[in-house]
């Protein structure tokens, strides 16, 4: 049982408290007025008239999740020893069920998983010894160099599989988050979430894939006053303003009509893909004609929208005609309603182009009413009947922060710490969830089901819940692994049995005070999995603010905590910057109570200003914003250094994988703009490996194999450098004649053996466990060979020089926009060549293995070599490395790669011109087959009696 905040042996005397509360019909619960709270160390109860019929029947009503999946077993986490006699019974009658439940791998996929894990740990080590002992004198260099890289790779090996020893799996349950939190009048007590959503070019980034991810999340199902929705346009271009203008009035109708008909998915570009649309509503015989409506005004909504851009240009035409502006003079860019844009103009001009233009806070949508607002009756003006459903929108808030040349404005990392003091004025929410602009939620509980995890039985130390990242509009074969589900359902959901998820970027939801440079109420790097490791650095940091600092007027009913060193602020004030409003709100979000709902007042023109200047370019100077405060600077992954750095303070994170998908993106399929997105994301991991973030330098409340797996995700682009040498030296050593393994025993066979086999039967356990299949692994294994060979080592060039030369890099931004034909092909730009720097190292390796296993055809033809047998294992090995970079042979023959077969059909031309060349050309192989001399004769046979005894093998 974790310890509680509230301490003492009255934690279950308060649960019957408020579990006595709940079934008189009273929310009153814990003195901190949050329903399920950590100050009891248990989730309080809550009414659930009904919840003992669903119990009974052993449904999972509400539960989404793989639920029913066969190699998980759920995992008793109560607390029932610790109570009274009786205490469990009068629990059991009142359902105190958790909002969410925890499972585990069942033993028999979990013994053998870590037997075998170190079963080939040992078996690696014998093979290396033997490696050692047994040195090649004709070729040292290669038989080092060959060393250094079986050590690597069974380095990075380990440190890729120990942070899976112990993977678990969350299932939210829905159905008592709405038992304790929504309320019979259609209100809720569930805290405020605010949503921000990124974009930095609407070209680049299509703009109605921003617009449809704005709609969807106005419609997600989560209580409309304590939904905030922001945008920040990194661009400041009008076109990305008057999109959201037209989405904020399309969602009028759209909204509403989610509701009623209970659409999933909200997106309404891949709902009207849909090719059946099961229904889940209750009006059957409207829908049909609903749907009909709203499918037309989509259309309307899209043919404005793609007008838009032509219409903003004729506008500005018209207008600055009429002002008769001369040649050489600023051409201003209009708004609608006739008033300058401050943000970038078309025709740029100082103060109004792309780095260098004021700051924008703009609401399209301002804070709803607390009471629901039903839609008026079918009529003439309004065909839809709405007369029953909910037509309250969210909050929608446009962004565009202030940008001035020769400020650093750190790009995705500046625009999010913007966005976060933007929404503490307007909104402050106490929970944060980030998306790009290129996903939409795809399933509606999606807010739900997180917010279960920050609210279930000792959640208040969880700083992040990490979703998936899933994608549409990939290839049916994922030719360049984008879905990438073994890192996702396999490593992610390992790290949630031990301290947690790393942060990838997207589809995360934060506390907002770990933003802030709070530190955990206690800290249990344990988990579920080791419990007793968290008592080793427990500790009690901080105490939360009194009920008094987030209700105005409210009597407290407990003693105030005492201030620390800077107030109710862990850091001093001058660390947040220049605006005494926005620090005033950081007390408030440190609440655990959710968002008072006196508090939600619409957003005035003073909170709007004050909003515009927190985002201003000079805000963070002599601040700590981007090192102890927000999103971390210094690197384009700081997604990843950012949940770091969160969890060296202690704090933890979860992982929420839910079906349907909670949200799903679009993903590079071309095979240019994949590459340009792995080189990024490898060269931010180097970067934080060589900077004050470390891993290994990090605090000793990270858990130590999370430690291990920082370690990982920061090293793992070096193995380009071994792997480039293992994929072209053996080819290489069919011409020199010199090998890596010289004279193998049968221990070698063994060890090698052993090593191989643990390996396959890991991967058959770890697809079993993580839910993917093998084809999977299979096309993961593909393209990280492709990545290695190409976007890691460019990336590890790229880190060295900044290191040495002090050079900063920069990056385009991933192009989102299809080049090719869709109307004709949906993956069209899979077969779109586009040559960069970044294909010449794959090139050649195809090359090389193809050259060398046609070298060692005509030597065995041609009588070099008189055994087939003796060079099986070396073409093997050439082999399996073109089949690892056969799906980057596809793209780079664009439209030809279509066809399979084309690819094979080059790879053989190659191998037998190859192989002709080399037995026609005599001076590449000497006179040896003519027998010109009994000295050539004799070289001829050390040479075929060398490669006898030679066998490539490694881990």
């Amino acid at each position: 049982m974790a310890p509680a905040v509230g301490g003492g042996g009255g934690g279950w005397r308060k649960n019957e408290v408020a579990a006595t509360e709940a079934a008189d019909g009273g929310r009153a619960g814990c003195v901190c007025g949050f329903p399920v709270c950590a100050c009891a160390g248990k989730a309080a109860v809550a009414s659930a008239t009904d919840m003992d019929i669903v119990a009974a029947s052993g449904a999972t009503a509400g539960q989404i999740g793989a639920v029913s999946d066969e190699s998980w077993v759920a995992v008793d986490l109560s607390d029932g020893d610790d109570l009274p006699a009786g205490a469990a019974d009068v629990q059991g009658a009142l359902d105190d069920r958790p909002v969410f439940r925890t499972e585990k791998i069942k033993g028999v996929l979990l013994h053998p998983y870590r037997v075998l894990i170190f079963v080939r740990l040992i078996a690696f080590t014998l093979f290396v010894i033997w490696r050692i002992e047994h040195k090649n004198p004709d070729a040292m260099w290669l038989w080092v160099t060959s060393i250094a890289g079986e050590f690597w790779f069974g380095f990075s090996w380990l440190l890729d599989q120990l942070p899976k020893l112990n993977p678990i799996n969350r299932v939210p349950d829905l159905a008592v988050l709405r038992r304790r939190f929504d309320h019979a009048d259609g209100t809720s007590s569930l805290p405020g979430l605010d949503v921000f959503v990124t974009t930095a070019d609407p070209i680049k980034e299509p703009i109605l894939s921003t617009a449809n991810s704005i709609l969807s999340i106005l419609a997600a199902d989560y209580p409309v006053d304590r939904n905030t929705c922001y945008l920040s346009d990194d661009s400041g271009m009008l076109l990305t303003y008057e999109a959201m203008a037209e989405s904020a009035k399309f969602a009028t109708l759209w909204v509403p009509f989610c509701r009623k008909h209970a659409i999933e998915p909200r997106g309404p570009e891949s709902y009207f893909e849909l090719k059946s649309h099961p229904y889940m509503g209750r009006a059957q015989e409207e829908f049909v004609n609903d749907r009909r409506r709203v499918r037309k005004e989509y259309d309307d909504f899209k043919a404005r929208i793609n007008a838009l851009d032509h219409d903003i240009r004729q506008r500005a035409d018209s207008y600055n005609a009429a002002a008769g502006l001369s040649d050489g003079e600023p051409r201003p860019t209009w708004m609608a309603d006739g008033s300058q844009w401050e943000g970038t103009w078309v025709d740029a001009s100082e103060n109004h182009r792309k780095g260098d233009h004021a700051g924008i806070v703009l609401v399209l949508l301002n804070h709803p009413s607390h009471a629901r607002q039903l839609g008026p009756p079918a009529s003439a003006e309004n065909p839809l009947d709405f007369s029953g459903v909910d037509v309250r929108l969210p909050m929608l808030v446009y962004v565009s922060r202030e940008k001035r040349p020769g400020h650093n404005h750190q790009k995705k990392a500046g625009a999010m710490n913007a966005l976060t003091r933007a929404s503490g004025v307007l909104s402050n929410s106490p929970f944060i969830l980030n998306l790009d602009c290129d996903h939409y939620i795809n399933n509606s509980q999606a807010l739900r089901a997180g917010i279960c995890f920050m609210l279930g039985r000792d959640s208040d130390t969880v700083a992040f819940v990490q979703f998936p990242q899933r994608f549409e509009g990939v290839d049916p074969t994922d030719l360049y692994a984008n879905h990438n589900r073994i890192f996702f359902d396999g490593t992610l959901r390992a790290l949630d049995g031990l301290q947690g998820p790393i942060y990838v970027g997207t589809g995360c939801l934060f506390r907002r005070i770990t933003l802030y440079g709070f530190e955990p109420p206690r800290i249990n790097v344990g988990g579920p999995c080791f419990p007793r490791l968290g008592g080793l650095f427990a500790k009690n940091k901080y105490q939360k603010p009194g009920l008094e600092m987030t209700k105005p007027g409210a009597m407290p009913v407990a003693p105030a905590p005492a201030k620390g060193k800077h107030g109710f602020l862990p850091l001093p004030k001058k660390a947040y910057g220049k605006s005494d409003a926005f620090a005033d709100t950081i007390p408030r979000a440190s609440h655990p109570s959710p968002y008072a709902a006196e508090a939600a007042v619409a957003a005035d023109e003073a909170a709007i200003a004050e909003a515009v200047m927190v985002t201003a370019a000079a805000y963070e100077k002599k601040t700590g914003w981007g090192s102890d405060l927000g999103w971390v600077y210094g690197t384009v992954t700081e997604d990843v250094v950012t949940g770091y750095r969160m969890h060296i303070k202690g704090w933890r994170s979860r992982y929420c994988s839910i079906y349907p998908h909670a949200f799903i993106g679009t993903a590079p399929i071309n095979l240019t703009e994949r590459l340009f997105q792995v080189l990024r994301w490898s060269t931010g991991s180097l970067e934080i490996f060589f900077s004050r973030n470390n891993p290994l330098f990090g605090s000793t409340f990270l858990h130590p194999l999370q430690r291990v797996a920082y370690i990982n995700i920061t090293t793992y682009p070096f193995t380009a450098l071994f792997l480039i040498f293992y994929t072209t030296v053996p080819a290489l050593s069919f011409v020199t004649g010199h090998f890596i393994v010289q004279r193998p025993t049968t221990m070698f066979y063994v060890y090698l053996a052993i090593v191989l086999g643990t390996l396959l039967i890991l991967a058959v356990l770890e697809v079993k466990w993580a839910g993917v299949t093998v084809f999977e692994w299979f096309r993961n294994g593909q393209f990280w060979m492709t990545a290695s060979c190409s976007a890691y080592l460019a990336a590890v060039l790229q880190v060295v020089c900044k290191v040495v030369f002090r050079r900063d890099i920069s990056f385009k931004l991933t192009s989102k926009l299809p080049s090719g034909d869709e109307k004709k092909d949906p993956y069209a730009d899979l077969y779109v060549v586009r040559w960069t720097w970044l294909m010449i190292t794959p090139i050649i390796i195809i090359l090389v293995n193809i050259i060398g296993s046609a070298v060692a055809f005509a030597k065995v033809l041609d009588g070099e070599w008189t055994h087939w047998l003796k060079v099986a294992g070396g073409v093997f090995f050439n082999f399996w490395v073109l089949f690892h970079l056969y799906p980057f042979a596809k793209g780079i023959l664009g439209k030809h790669g279509k066809t399979p077969v084309v690819v094979l059909v080059w790879w053989a031309f190659t191998f037998v011109i190859t192989a002709v060349l080399y037995i026609n050309i005599p001076h590449i192989h000497g006179p040896a087959r003519h027998g010109a001399s009994s000295s050539s004769h004799g070289q001829h046979t050390h040479s075929s009696k060398k490669l006898g005894d030679v066998f490539y093998g490694w881990p």
